[in-house]
């Protein structure tokens, strides 16, 4: 639940923080969070993916302002702080436009570092799972190096995110700038696109329509799911924490469900009687995965609270709103 709403004026210690990607699911919930704890909030996106409507709630703030901007293109603005969120982060979007992909992650990066090192700003990356590609280490630490094909389908997206954090440590190495970089494994709740291809919300969609729930594979890979408003709570820790502490720290919830029990636990709570069907796996989709999170318990004293069938039944909701008024 987010804390009390703080007046940013009579708040001595607010910032002004830049969020990239300010009305995408998780940009959205950051930038809610952010106000609520009284800080100005500056989002920038350029609506490729991120909605609007993500952040409609939030436009008569007083300490809230929105500016369509491609951050692969520089930006000039004052501001304290910068969590760099700005890229498509499912399959079905990304590889839409595989080449502006890339350049979202790298040029975007250099873009933001360049705005951070101008102003003094300390810079939180989003980075990702991805950069672990299929991996060979199960679960993953943050010493693990990966496993990702530079050539694939998927590339535009994890070799993009692993560029964006070499180019983050050597801004630190080289400029001594203040980074943050997290490493996001699989993240669910309201306000996630109805039509991004990630299995969660594919499942919700598919079951409250009443269609065939679809998996890809034979339903035994694996994945974590870890609530938004848990994740959100890791970024601003992990963005407040000392400045030794660069990362990477990965963020997810350990808990491991195989596709076929995350399906039948949709089939269950939604009441659907669709029937499971099953397509061939694409293209270097991992076959498992799970976060080793020793370093986020021990540094930031960051676990996920939220079971996943807790966290499912509000996103059930969410997806069923979107249903009945015909957005989904």
């Amino acid at each position: 639940m987010a804390a009390a709403t703080v007046s940013a004026v009579n708040n001595p210690i607010a910032k002004r923080v830049l969020v990239t990607g300010g009305a995408g699911f998780l940009g959205s919930h950051l930038c809610e969070r952010l106000l609520d704890a009284g800080h100005e909030v500056l989002s920038v996106d350029n609506y490729y993916t991120g909605r609007r409507s993500n952040l409609a709630h939030l436009e008569q703030r007083s300490n809230f302002e929105l500016v369509r901007h491609d951050v692969t293109f520089p930006l000039y603005v004052e501001v304290d702080e910068i969590y760099n969120l700005a890229c498509p982060a499912s399959p079905i979007h990304y590889q839409r436009d595989p080449v502006q992909t890339t350049k979202t992650s790298v040029h975007g990066a250099i873009n933001m570092l360049g705005l951070a090192k101008r102003v003094g700003a300390r810079i939180f990356q989003a980075s990702t799972s991805e950069v672990y590609g299929d991996p060979a280490v199960h679960p993953q630490t943050e010493e693990y190096w990966g496993h990702v094909n530079p050539i694939g389908p998927r590339s535009c997206y994890d070799e993009g995110k692993r560029c964006a954090e070499t180019l983050f440590f050597d801004y630190h190495r080289q400029h001594g700038l203040e980074i943050k970089v997290a490493r996001i494994f699989n993240t669910y709740g309201p306000r996630m696109h109805p039509r991004d291809g990630r299995v969660v919300s594919n499942f919700i969609v598919q079951a409250l329509k009443g269609e065939d729930v679809t998996i890809f594979g034979d339903g035994s890979q694996s994945r974590s799911f870890c609530y938004c408003d848990d994740l959100i709570d890791g970024f601003i820790r992990l963005m407040e924490s000392p400045a030794e502490l660069t990362g990477p720290v990965n963020l997810g919830n350990p808990g491991e469900f195989t596709m076929l029990e995350l399906a039948e636990a949709v089939l269950e709570l939604t009441g659907s009687s669709s029937n499971i069907v099953y397509r061939p796996l694409p293209q270097d989709d991992p076959r498992q995965r799970r976060p080793d999170i020793s370093v986020a318990k021990r540094e930031l004293g960051w676990e996920p609270t939220v079971p996943l069938r807790e966290g499912l039944a509000p996103t059930i909701e969410y997806f069923d709103a979107l249903i009945r008024a015909g957005h989904a």
